[in-house]
């Protein structure tokens, strides 16, 4: 059965958090959304959005997560997951598999997009490339 004694109710409205720097990527801005504090560090919800335009992207990584899925709100991102690029448009949900080699080289100015991760504390870790990467499209 859960154990429901070690989370608590968390409700968080627009309003509430703020965008800011100092995540994971330097190029994105992220709002947290209260679950790590809710779950005791469990999962991980936060929206993600475009704050500069692409250059170089994420580079080849991967996780050392348990469970990630990526729901895009708004805009596009692509993706390189192994050696196949993969659009990711607004309404596409992603279930990054654990270990995963993946690689965002590109995406819209109005990219947006829901990311829930456990551990809320995972780790990217950089790997060896696995093909070649295209060009990002430079923002007008």
């Amino acid at each position: 059965m859960l154990d429901r004694t070690d989370t608590k109710f968390s409700h968080v409205k627009p309003g509430d958090t703020d965008y800011v720097s100092g995540g994971l990527r330097d190029f994105f801005l992220y709002r947290d959304l209260g679950v790590a504090d809710a779950t005791n560090g469990r999962v991980i919800a936060h929206l993600v959005k475009a704050n500069m335009a692409p250059e170089t992207g994420t580079g080849w990584h991967r996780h050392e997560a348990d469970f990630q899925i990526v729901y895009m709100l708004k805009g596009w991102a692509r993706f390189m997951y192994e050696d196949k690029e993969t659009l990711v448009a607004a309404g596409d949900v992603v279930h990054q598999r654990p270990g995963i080699r993946h690689y965002l080289f590109d995406y819209s100015p109005d990219m947006e997009y829901l990311e829930i991760v456990s551990p809320a504390d995972f780790k990217s870790i950089d790997v060896e490339p696995a093909c070649e990467v295209p060009a990002p499209t430079p923002w007008k």
